[in-house]
């Protein structure tokens, strides 16, 4: 189809960035896969770019036993291929400390806040601290407690600007029940205002997009309604196996995985009403709306508005893979799911009556994520008399992830016969306007809490509405009830996933990444 290319006018742009408070950060699990692959990464890029204050120091904690220079060691080899400036780099470096100990040992945080007071006094930091948790779901609370006894939660010094903040990475719970003692736990020892609740994708630019794209723009809000959008699709597909997971993931699945955060979180954004002003409490506030707004998933109706499925053999980008059962440590006759399909329904005033379909995947045929508003078909063609009497409807398709951008489509007139129509795409790719990709969701969300704003961070009522909505599915999974439909790895997903969007007479989006 034929292609209409943005471009940008730096005159119009406007920016506007908020560099990090003085604070001293302290991660849990320093010595792990995530903080090596996405933290140390990611602030080593924002202070590279002048985004952390000259006040700011790191502190990894973790079992694994390290000196300075040799977490130092482990920081450079996470850092050493996106540096652009190797004396930046040896500086960031010099900024890095480490202490080892047990988590349930409570001499540990003693020895924290004892290594934290030094650290204080060398980097001026006035008793700012940061505690982010890269560590096992099961020890949050534990971790968040012992910080609560060792004092760690409070303000050390009348000199600091905010609180103390915790950061913890998802999942928040493993099902309703356990995501409100969890919220109990830490509530104990920090306010909510000090909780940062990390979903990533939110994280993302073009997640954060979806913001901008509606309450910056006047002539998309008009439509944005049940007057002209027909559905919406909300699409996570992943063309990756669990790999080494499965100690995670048979006990997670696809529905506490990706549905009961990400999905439901874009979802969020993407139908929520205007908030009064671009303040965290305003937007979170909307978001919590709208998932009360959503139709409960009652016993009766779960089987024909939800589908759940597991991968099988098959072939992928040209490989042969396994099905999720012969996957390594996952059980013979596991029920676990790898794909859910939903049909969601927002009962407000705003979206009575538009569907709302959602699904996510592993093992499908290509890597993507994207939100597709379908907008309704003319209520009248007048080109029927030449055979133009069922006209394509438009969409408008928010492209997440791999390429990220934004797609228009419209009808156009071909030149030539007198009446010859095509379907044009306005395309606008962030690479190729902006001139590079967008950067790791783990700058935006590490920045945001350094600056205070918990505007991406997932609030207390958010987490436990979503559970909520999804606990009459999650019951029903791990009670063994229920269907759960193979498919094959390599395609689009269980047929029985195509026959919930068909019987209301729409079809899938292809998945092409």
């Amino acid at each position: 189809m034929p292609e209409v290319q943005p471009t940008v006018d730096n005159q119009e742009m406007a920016c506007a960035e908020i560099p990090g408070q003085p604070y001293g950060l302290v991660v849990f699990g320093a010595s792990g896969d995530l903080a090596r692959r996405k933290l140390f990464g990611s602030l080593h890029d924002l202070y590279e770019r002048g985004l952390l204050s000259d006040k700011f120091y790191l502190m990894g904690c973790g079992r694994t036993q390290f000196s300075d220079e040799e977490f130092r060691s482990v920081v450079r080899e996470s850092v050493e291929k996106t540096a652009q400036n190797r004396d930046v780099s040896e500086k960031f470096l010099t900024r890095m400390f480490y202490l080892s100990g047990q988590y349930d040992d409570p001499k540990f945080y003693e020895d924290i806040k004892a290594r934290l007071k030094e650290l204080d006094g060398k980097y001026a930091v006035g008793g700012c601290h940061i505690f982010y948790l890269s560590v096992p779901p099961k020890i949050y609370a534990d971790v968040a407690e012992h910080l609560g006894q060792a004092g760690l939660s409070k303000p050390i010094s009348c000199e600091c600007p905010g609180q103390p903040r915790l950061v913890i990475e998802k999942p928040f719970g493993h099902d309703l029940e356990t995501a409100r003692e969890l919220n109990r736990r830490i509530g104990e020892h920090f306010h909510e205002s000090q909780v940062y609740r990390i979903d990533h994708y939110l994280g993302k630019e073009t997640v954060q997009n979806i913001l901008m794209f509606r309450f910056a723009n006047t002539i998309f809000e008009p439509v944005w309604n049940r007057n002209y959008v027909d559905h919406v699709q909300i699409t996570i597909a992943e063309s990756l196996g669990i790999g080494h997971r499965a100690g995670y993931y048979e006990s997670a699945g696809a529905v506490r995985d990706m549905f009961q955060n990400h999905m439901l979180g874009m979802l969020a954004l993407v139908a929520m009403e205007p908030p009064a002003s671009f303040e965290a409490d305003h937007i979170r506030d909307e978001k919590v709306k709208l998932l009360k707004c959503i139709r409960p998933l009652e016993d009766e109706n779960i089987d024909s508005a939800v589908i759940r499925g597991q991968y099988a053999a098959g072939e992928v980008e040209g490989e042969d893979v396994v099905g999720y059962r012969q996957e390594e440590g996952v059980a013979e006759d596991s029920r676990t799911d790898t794909y859910v399909a939903a049909k969601l329904l927002v009962d407000n005033w705003r979206w009575k009556g538009v569907p709302f379909y959602l699904r996510t995947g592993k093992r499908l045929p290509a890597r993507l994520t994207e939100v597709a508003i379908t907008f309704k078909t003319v209520p009248h063609s007048m080109f029927a008399a030449v055979g133009l009497d069922e006209l394509p409807a438009n969409t408008i398709v928010l492209k997440i992830q791999p390429d990220e951008g934004i797609k228009l489509s419209f009808q156009a007139k071909r030149p030539g016969s007198k009446v010859c129509m095509t379907t044009l795409n306005m395309n606008f790719d962030y690479a190729k306007v902006f001139g590079s990709g967008a950067p790791e969701a783990y700058q935006r969300l590490l920045l945001d809490s350094m600056v205070g704003d918990q505007t991406l961070f997932t609030r207390q009522d958010d987490v436990e509405l979503s559970w909520k909505l999804l606990d009459p599915v999650i019951k029903m999974a791990d009670s063994g009830a229920g269907e759960l439909y193979e498919y094959a790895a390599g395609t689009a997903g269980p047929e029985s996933a195509d026959r919930l969007i068909e019987a209301d007479g729409r079809k899938w989006r292809p998945l092409m990444s």
